[in-house]
């Protein structure tokens, strides 16, 4: 791709992300940094888990986003008595001329483009691991075979925290499939406000059509070009290897309250999201920051902390932050590192 050509369409990615940013902006109040989130997630290709107690706009949010894009959206309440088959389908049988009887599939509600996921984790884990393959592979097997979802395909689940009474907890093998993990927090007093004035004075705004799923395509398939020089690459896999406890690389914290770290798609997810911040600004190349930005996000779910550390209340947060203060960036400071951990 040309110099001038890479330039144009990084300017046109940034002016879509903007529009799509002002168009959510217009209904939701505040919440900055979820919005950019999500929104850094829909052109990574990722999914997203938003984690926050009820009321504070999660699904608000997803609905949206769906009214701001020309994508195909169903939403799935997640409940206790929800079944598999509710989520992805079953065979049904059906009469057909001349009297004749045959099964016929009926696609469940994951066979659109932005799937909400409300409360998924009041559902069951054999529900909620219905999700598995479509979210990792975008296709679902039933009654034997095998359908593609259509692209792009973008799940976006919302849970209540896990202290909150009839919930249970997501299996780590699905948790790990979730590109970003989001923290929805109350609301400030100018937001909340300004969220009074909108709903109870008779405002009414509804986000229109900014972009369909073409576009989305071709942003996802630019970030993929984004340079991720060696050094850099380097950075982001000592930071998934710092999470892992006993390793070459992991702090204190890690090895303290860690049970289990985060998986190479933690790295996949760190490369990208870096792509995706430097393209927004202005850059066609991947720095450090880049990287340590998202690292929250991209690593808090991968955590599984040990019987110590969820005893004292340690938060995932707490460790990625000190993974990220211990992790080097310079050459000379990696073989300070290595050294002072071969002393051990």
């Amino acid at each position: 791709m040309a110099e001038n050509d890479i330039a144009r369409q990084a300017q046109q990615f940034r002016e879509d992300f903007a529009r799509l940013r002002a168009e959510v902006g217009k209904v939701i109040v505040g919440h900055g940094e979820i919005v950019d989130g999500v929104l850094i997630a829909l052109f990574a290709g990722g999914h997203v888990l938003l984690e926050g107690v009820p009321g504070l706009g999660k699904t608000l949010l997803v609905r949206t986003l769906a009214d701001a894009l020309e994508l195909q959206f169903s939403r799935i309440q997640f409940t206790p008595d929800l079944m598999p088959a509710d989520v992805i389908g079953t065979n049904l049988v059906v009469e057909s001329a001349p009297g004749r009887r045959e099964f016929k599939f009926q696609p469940g509600p994951v066979f659109a483009q932005i799937v909400l996921a409300d409360e998924i984790n009041r559902a069951t884990p054999k529900t909620q691991s219905a999700l598995l393959e479509a979210m990792q592979e975008h296709r679902v097997t039933a009654g034997g075979e095998t359908r593609t979802l259509t692209e792009p395909f973008f799940v976006l689940a919302t849970q209540n925290p896990l202290e909150m009474e009839g919930t249970y907890p997501l299996p780590e093998a699905q948790l790990d499939r979730f590109f970003f993990k989001l923290m929805v927090e109350y609301s400030t007093r100018e937001e909340l406000s300004e969220v009074l004035r909108r709903t109870t004075e008779g405002v009414s705004v509804r986000a229109g059509k900014v972009l369909d799923g073409e576009r989305v395509l071709q942003w996802q398939r630019l970030v993929r070009e984004v340079i991720l020089a060696p050094h850099v690459k380097d950075y982001i896999v000592r930071l998934v290897l710092a999470t892992h406890p006993k390793g070459q690389f992991a702090p204190e914290k890690t090895n303290r309250y860690v049970r289990y770290g985060a998986s190479p798609r933690a790295s996949q997810a760190l490369a990208l999201a870096g792509k995706i911040r430097a393209l927004l600004d202005g850059r066609y190349n991947v720095a450090f920051e880049d990287v340590a930005a998202a690292a929250k996000p991209a690593l808090r779910h991968r955590l599984i902390l040990n019987f110590e550390g969820e005893a004292e209340g340690v938060s995932p947060d707490s460790v990625i932050e000190e993974i990220i203060e211990k992790t080097p960036r310079q050459a000379e400071d990696i073989e300070k590192v290595l050294a002072g951990a071969g002393k051990k």
